[in-house]
């Protein structure tokens, strides 16, 4: 059954091996996506500027530009979702294509259902609840967001973040209402190498804080859930007043 949910999202497939393209295609179509298919690094590159899709499904190894290379170039434009096709199971390729901004990866072979499962799964997670990640997202009348410009703006002056910063506050954002464990936000920000470091997040949701929050011992945005994880507070529902008191790491 098509999920009317994510009909005509489009997907850029990017593998050099035409039959798997073609295999992608079949099952991704039968669930009511669009695909866009590119066959080579530079292809990606070029439809991903002129298609701007909801999801890139790329391979790690390509004779021109490899999968690595083709991340790192959409990562200095676009935020758009990425899920890396990997050959094998090899752990090197997953820990460097999520340390270079991977959303997640797919293991090759793998099964229709686990294809779609996972770009849905993803889907999911890196879009607002508005079905887009684009233009500017209003938390409130002090803090707003553009994630297309990489902009952050506190009390109408813009706040200079660091990458990983910024990293961390887009995974907080787009599962916002939501709560991240450490270990989902080390993996998604730092790569999975670093699964054994909570100190890590805990230290850069302290910068962060500094930066956005009113009173950083008295978060409103960045709330702790303790012994689990984070939580960015869901502005897209009115608030209630002030009926759970914020714990601080």
């Amino acid at each position: 059954m098509v999920d009317n949910q994510y009909r005509d999202r489009k997907i850029l497939v990017v593998d050099d091996e035409e039959r798997m393209v073609r295999f992608i295609r079949l099952n991704l179509e039968h669930d009511g996506f669009r695909v866009i298919e590119a066959f080579n690094g530079n292809q990606a590159i070029n439809k991903a500027r002129s298609n701007l899709p909801d999801l890139v499904l790329l391979d790690v190894m390509m004779p021109d530009l490899d999968g690595f290379e083709v991340l790192r170039v959409l990562r200095e434009v676009s935020s758009v979702p990425v899920i890396m096709l990997t050959a094998k199971g090899e752990e090197e390729d997953r820990v460097r294509g999520l340390e270079l901004g991977a959303d997640d990866y797919i293991t090759k072979p793998f099964s229709p259902r686990e294809l779609v499962s996972r770009v849905r799964a993803v889907l999911r997670r890196t879009e607002v609840a508005t079905g887009t990640t684009h233009g500017l997202i209003q938390v409130d009348e002090r803090l707003k967001i553009d994630f297309d410009r990489r902009e952050v703006w506190v009390d109408d002056k813009l706040v200079k973040l660091r990458p990983t910063e910024y990293r961390l506050l887009y995974h907080l954002v787009q599962n916002a209402g939501w709560v991240i464990t450490h270990d989902q936000l080390l993996a998604k920000v730092w790569g999975y190498e670093y699964r054994d470091e909570p100190h890590y997040v805990r230290l850069y949701i302290n910068y962060l804080r500094k930066k956005l929050e009113e009173d950083p011992t008295n978060p409103k945005y960045i709330l702790t859930e303790r012994g689990i994880g984070y939580r960015f507070v869901d502005f897209r529902r009115p608030q209630p007043d002030e009926s759970k008191e914020p714990v601080n790491d």
